[in-house]
């Protein structure tokens, strides 16, 4: 007899929620980001940049959620693997999409599974990461 346990994906609705609740922390301390939610497979369900946001927050926000999807990690865990010597030290360039090892990408589970991954950019990193941390944690 098999067993599968039921899960639920990641919806558009929960998508949005975890836009508005990065939004509203970043709000709430005086930054403005851009912030990129995907799905377990690595699209794109919700994206919304703060028209006052660096343009470039649009790319980082995005590359953050890919990456830590893609390594089921936080972006802050993994800046030391990257660096000389490190673990993952060749990997920001190994692939054909890149990866991005600043701090501000969080994966989303829910009952313990990868369900995808939210990015914030345009704060300093330990500002995106507490967001984007915000809004994973946020999700029921």
């Amino acid at each position: 007899m098999s067993t599968t346990t039921a899960f639920a994906p990641l919806t558009i609705q929960d998508a949005e929620a975890l836009v508005d609740t990065a939004r509203r922390s970043a709000e709430a301390a005086g930054v403005t980001v851009a912030v990129t939610v995907l799905d377990a497979g690595g699209h794109l369900l919700a994206f919304r940049r703060d028209d006052r946001a660096v343009l470039i927050a649009g790319e980082t926000s995005t590359r953050k959620a890919y990456t830590a999807l893609q390594l089921n990690a936080p972006t802050a865990d993994l800046v030391d693997a990257v660096q000389p010597g490190g673990l993952f030290h060749t990997l920001p360039t190994a692939l054909d999409r890149p990866l991005l090892f600043i701090a501000g990408g969080v994966p989303v589970r829910r009952g313990g599974r990868l369900i995808g991954a939210v990015g914030v950019g345009g704060g300093a990193p330990e500002q995106d990461h507490a967001f984007a941390t915000a809004a994973a944690e946020s999700l029921v």
